[in-house]
């Protein structure tokens, strides 16, 4: 797993609102999977930053050689596989400065190596690794500075003093403080971004059963009057021709119905985001519903009037009922149903009455109509209650609140 993350393109880990591209340090060349370029540029600051620090204890500390900058090396060229390996190479990394330190070389910037590899191990999640590689390096440091100098060169050195102890492990903490919150930040990205994917998941997810929903009110309502009125007008063919036309008529009149609405549904997925061309129905069309009814030989009233309802429960409501009355068409051996509506304490209250009796199996409401219609309710918060009633028949109660709480904080919002 590591290498194939060591093996994975480079990317920001950082907010969505700056997102730069690799710095000029990570253009590593095509094909590789290793930092050659930062870890060749990192190596030659240590060796360069060492020869200098040296310098300027020149007396004080150990002169440098061969074996001094092997150790620099190796603690620096570990660091190449920081990626692949980070808890060998924080270790590594570790056990070189350590040993440095104990040689009595010049204090320099060796003991960034061991800061990067940690800083690279906390950053891949071996928190263990590194933080036990960097206490050793610590406590290592402190037995040298305070009791193995007598016997480690360079010839006389003396004790450190513990107030450049206390600086040395405040500069410890400060790194492996910034390493954790890195790694923290890092993690709370991810989740941020997973969290942003699956929001688009679930828009997707939503918007798709939306559509489904429509696609399969306009289809079933329409193509429910279109094939009774098909089965009247081919069988009166020709023993009534004038009712067989006004069947084709009817049939005419309802496909070029569905075909708009279909056309609509299908234009807000070209262009997502566009106002529709045309608004969306409402309880407003209930006339209509009872027209294409009766030229599928159902006979409709309506009772009660609805409020002015929002564009979305407004459009719920429609498609209840609609698909309420596309149920009695083809379920139902009754020609006659009742549309009941009301409002108070807020909500609005749907009734779809039938007389019955089921003709199919599916008359007690498990395909995917009524599923719809719940799906339609829940959203908005409200409930779908279907089933025979009791002195025969059907019915189909919805009740939905006129306001839903999106709509309810926008209007607390502006009171305030």
């Amino acid at each position: 797993m590591e290498e194939q993350h060591a093996d994975a393109p480079w990317r920001w880990h950082g907010p969505p609102w700056w997102r730069p591209g690799p710095p000029w340090w990570r253009h590593e060349p095509r094909g590789s999977g290793l930092p050659w370029r930062s870890t060749l540029l990192f190596t030659a600051f240590v060796v360069t930053g060492t020869h200098f620090s040296a310098r300027n204890q020149h007396g004080h500390r150990a002169s440098l050689d061969v074996l001094a900058y092997v150790l620099v090396v190796v603690a620096s060229g570990a660091l190449l596989w920081r990626q692949r390996h980070p808890v060998p190479v924080v270790f590594v990394t570790a056990a070189a400065a350590m040993v440095y330190l104990g040689a009595g070389y010049p204090y320099g910037p060796v003991f960034l190596t061991v800061a990067v590899g940690c800083f690279s191990a906390l950053a891949a999640g071996r928190r263990t690794a590194a933080w036990t590689a960097v206490g050793m390096f610590w406590a290592g440091h402190v037995l040298v500075a305070h009791w193995l100098y007598r016997w480690l060169p360079p010839p006389g050195d003396s004790a450190a003093s513990w107030g450049q102890e206390l600086l040395i492990s405040a500069w410890v903490v400060a790194i492996v403080a910034m390493a954790e919150l890195v790694r923290v930040r890092r993690e709370q990205w991810a989740r941020e971004r997973a969290e942003r994917a699956q929001a688009v998941r679930r828009r997707a997810d939503e918007e798709r059963l939306r559509i489904a929903r429509e696609l399969h009110d306009v289809l079933a309502h329409s193509i429910s009057v279109i094939n009774v009125q098909a089965g009247v007008g081919l069988a009166l063919l020709d023993s009534d021709p004038e009712q067989a036309r006004t069947a084709l008529t009817t049939i005419k009149a309802a496909s070029k119905e569905a075909l708009g609405e279909v056309r609509q549904v299908l234009d807000s997925l070209r262009t997502p985001g566009d106002a529709p061309r045309a608004p969306a129905p409402g309880l407003d069309r209930l006339p209509e519903l009872v027209e294409q009814a009766a030229g599928a030989g159902l006979t409709v009233t309506v009772d009660g009037e609805a409020p002015r309802l929002a564009p979305g429960t407004d459009l719920a409501a429609f498609r209840i009922v609609q698909e309420a009355l596309t149920n009695v068409v083809r379920h139902s051996g009754s020609r006659h149903a009742r549309v009941h509506v009301d409002s108070a304490q807020g909500v609005l209250r749907l009734r779809v009455d039938d007389d019955g009796p089921a003709t199919g199996a599916e008359a007690g409401g498990s395909g995917n109509g009524l599923a719809g219609m719940r799906e339609r309710a829940a959203a908005l918060g409200g409930t779908i209650e279907a089933g025979p009633r009791a002195d025969g028949g059907f019915r189909v109660l919805a009740v939905l609140p006129l306001r839903t709480s999106t709509e309810g904080a926008l209007a607390h919002r502006e009171d305030r």
